[in-house]
């Protein structure tokens, strides 16, 4: 029997890592720009008491905001990138525990610049901006302009500055303790004749999803259970870590004088709490087909009961995919050719040049993301599995993050560049509508439309149902402790088995640790963040329903959208692109097409498979 490890990081090829020299050549580059933070915040602190005397001191404070900030952004993204790719690496922690502590003392220093541009006076600072020397910096004053009413004094500012490196205190160890400390173990996984060459292979949270996929229900119930036995060790503290977290945002908000959380973190996106609770009732209106599509694939897999284990393995039976990261990206340069030449050939030659960091190895952060800097490649973290469709569809996913950020970064100055993650989640998720699209047109045979068809419900699913039931989760626990709720182990487990119960619905047989799923969602540590999928798939259907049956007007309305970065808010930018994420239609339309799938899926499918 052959054990497979994880490879360590300074065995991962060069060309399978991102290259992070155009951030900083080299370690001691980066050294001297961490060096640079305070002298850089020193230089805006010089023109504190000043701002109000004259366009021009206002200006040079702006301007030395920004070269702080941009510089900033290129220290912390390099030491992130870094932890990422090695979360056991104790020189990289080091690294970004510097910058954090830099960055949180800089931030202190420089925390009197807002609350003494709020006290000039309205008209006067009206006039101002409207000179063209203020073109750069005018959209964020006036962002900043609309948190008047929730920034502090100056001394206050200053203790909230001061407190935000120990606020991350919790994600920080949550993150440690589920990517490196917890030890999974290994899942048995058969050979192809039986025990013969039988293999024990490592289970993480990168390959649990794959496990989750596997064809052998015996080795799937093994990995979920070994998985979630690890958790449940550690659910205490697991239970105090999330705790503590809502415990932070609650502060905070009170601190800044919101009716609560959830108001505090969708207010500066001048997204109204009414969408969120728009997205939850709608969503719950249309738990139908996904009771429906769970009762199909109960029948399809031949099972006398279905587990939690067998939610995501495929329908399609004895279809197998195998995709080397190359083709991968080849595949993709066809799949996006409705977004012309400029887009597909800028992606592709960064999937392949330096952009990408490809595949697992150990102790790198799981999942995918794409992050950079202006000065930088929009960078791609992948944990990239060749015989795992999903995979491809990440590739897409986060791609269409990074040229979302490419086209940004190339379309306005610095200080407003960045968009939300509200925009952020629309052009990730529109890539892996056309993906879908051009791999289901070329399916050659039932089987592999059956798998496409199931794949592309399961990931619908994943990002639209699945992520208001989160987003629901997070609306109840913390609403518990805005009420004086307190948060334990067994609340909190309640709570999520209540929602997992009506989503899953009647098809669904739990087992006693199936609510421990609520204890291991990282995104649960940025709060009120995880709806943003399920308005973004739903915008994304939309304008890639829009940009296909459409022409040359429709594809510059969505470029227009892409180049706008943080110049707009989001619901400006999208009804810019031509969707209008106030209303219920775009939600709507979303749930109809995902019960269209079904539909399909049924009517496409044979009689049950063995189980």
């Amino acid at each position: 029997m052959t054990t497979l490890t994880l490879p360590p990081r300074c065995d991962v090829p060069a060309a399978c890592r991102w290259d992070l020299t155009p951030l900083f050549t080299d370690s001691a580059a980066w050294e001297a720009s961490l060096a640079s933070l305070m002298p850089l915040a020193a230089a805006v602190t010089a023109r504190r008491d000043t701002l109000g005397t004259s366009p021009e001191s206002l200006l040079e404070a702006l301007r030395a905001l920004a070269a702080f900030q941009e510089t900033a952004e290129a220290v912390g993204c390099y030491a992130s990138l870094l932890t990422a790719g090695d979360e056991g690496d104790s020189r990289f922690q080091d690294m970004q525990s510097r910058f954090l502590m830099a960055a949180t003392a800089a931030e202190a220093q420089i925390s009197f610049l807002s609350p003494e541009i709020q006290h000039i006076p309205q008209n006067t600072l009206t006039r101002w901006l409207a000179e063209p020397a203020f073109a750069d910096h005018r959209v964020m004053v006036q962002k900043l302009l609309r948190l008047k009413a929730h920034t502090l004094s100056e001394a206050e500012e200053r203790i909230l500055a001061l407190q935000s490196e120990a606020a991350q205190a919790a994600q920080k160890a949550f993150s440690l303790l589920t990517n490196v400390d917890i030890s999974f173990g290994t899942v048995r996984v058969p050979g192809e004749k039986g025990d013969d060459g039988a293999r024990d292979n490592p289970l993480t949270q990168s390959t649990f999803s794959r496990f989750m996929e596997h064809g052998d229900r015996v080795v799937r119930r093994e990995a979920y259970t070994r998985f979630y036995a690890a958790f449940d060790t550690h659910r205490h503290t697991l239970a105090a870590l999330y705790e503590g977290s809502v415990q932070q945002d609650i502060f905070e908000a009170r601190s800044r004088g919101y009716s609560s959380a959830i108001e505090a973190a969708l207010f500066p996106d001048q997204v109204p709490v009414g969408v969120y609770e728009n997205l939850v009732a709608t969503v719950r209106a249309n738990l139908t087909p996904l009771h429906r599509y769970y009762g199909l694939r109960k029948r399809l897999l031949g099972l006398e009961e279905l587990r939690h284990y067998d939610a995501y393995v495929p329908l399609a039976a004895g279809v197998q995919t195998h995709t080397p990261y190359e083709q991968a990206v080849e595949i993709l340069r066809e799949a996006l050719s409705p977004l012309g030449s400029e887009y597909t050939g800028t992606l592709c030659d960064g999937l392949l040049g330096g952009w990408v960091d490809r595949y697992e190895n150990r102790g790198k952060r799981s999942g995918a993301f794409s992050s950079g800097s202006y000065r930088s490649y929009p960078y791609i973290l992948l944990n990239y599995k060749d015989d795992v469709l999903r995979d491809l569809f990440t590739i897409a996913h986060e791609g269409g993050h990074s040229m979302h950020s490419w086209y940004s970064a190339r379309s306005n100055p610095f200080p407003h560049y960045g968009y939300t993650i509200f925009e952020a989640e629309v052009a990730s998720t529109f890539n892996e509508q056309l993906l879908f699209d051009y791999l289901i047109a070329r399916a050659d045979n039932p089987a592999m439309q059956r798998y496409l068809m199931s794949t592309r419900i399961s990931d619908i699913l994943a990002t639209l149902y699945r992520q208001t039931m989160f987003a629901e989760f997070e609306l109840r626990t913390h609403a518990m402790v805005e009420s004086g709720v307190p948060l334990t182990v067994d609340s909190l487990r309640q709570t999520y088995r209540t929602l997992l119960e009506d989503y899953f619905g009647p098809e669904m047989v739990l087992s006693p640790e199936s609510d421990l799923e609520g204890l291991r969602i990282p995104h649960f540590y940025n709060p009120f963040y995880v709806y943003k999928y399920a308005t973004g798939i739903s915008a994304a259907l939309a304008l890639a329903d829009r940009v296909t049956k459409g022409g040359k007007h429709e594809r510059d309305d969505y470029f227009a959208f892409l180049k706008s970065g943080g110049s707009r808010y989001p619901m400006e930018s999208l009804k810019l692109a031509g969707v209008d994420m106030t209303v219920a239609e775009p939600i709507q339309a979303a749930l109809t097409r995902f019960s269209g799938l079904v539909n399909a899926l049924e009517a496409k499918s044979p009689a049950a498979t063995p189980g």
